[in-house]
């Protein structure tokens, strides 16, 4: 799907998000080629290296701007947006002692949580948006790996 250039920063980093959610989700199994642990301390990694930053662009740059031109009182994909972040954080703190379930449900909630903001939550800020309003976003926004 076609993505405004200015959002390309964060589309970069979900692609970086669905690898590590593909290793969470393989953890344990045959499919994975490292151990869990190994895979663990790359989630982490991901996480302190650029997760972290990015849940906040998304909360501190994104989301505001959006609200300046849409209500966001009555939206349940922005309210599932939110509740995920917090999920996701939780669980990321706690990873060096997750299971293998915990490790596969983690991989499952984050590869989702990135299809419903490529798939959903960025149409409506594309489409909400003015050009001038998105094109300033590129300043703030950036690429982390």
């Amino acid at each position: 799907m076609k993505r405004h250039e200015s959002l390309y920063p964060l589309s970069h980093h979900h692609h970086h998000a669905l690898v590590i959610a593909l290793k969470l989700k393989q953890a344990g199994t045959e499919k994975s080629k490292l151990s869990p642990d190994d895979i663990k301390i790359e989630a982490q990694h991901f996480w302190r290296n650029g997760g972290q930053k990015h849940f906040r662009e998304e909360e501190e740059i994104l989301l505001p701007a959006y609200a300046q031109f849409v209500s966001i009182d009555d939206q349940p994909a922005i309210a599932k947006m939110l509740l995920e972040h917090v999920k996701i954080r939780s669980l990321m703190e706690v990873i060096r002692n997750a299971s293998l379930e915990e490790l596969n449900q983690l991989g499952t909630l984050l590869a989702n949580h990135v299809r419903e903001e490529e798939r959903v939550i960025f149409p409506m800020i594309e489409e909400a948006l003015p050009e001038e309003k998105i094109k300033e976003l590129a300043g703030y926004l950036r690429v982390n790996n």
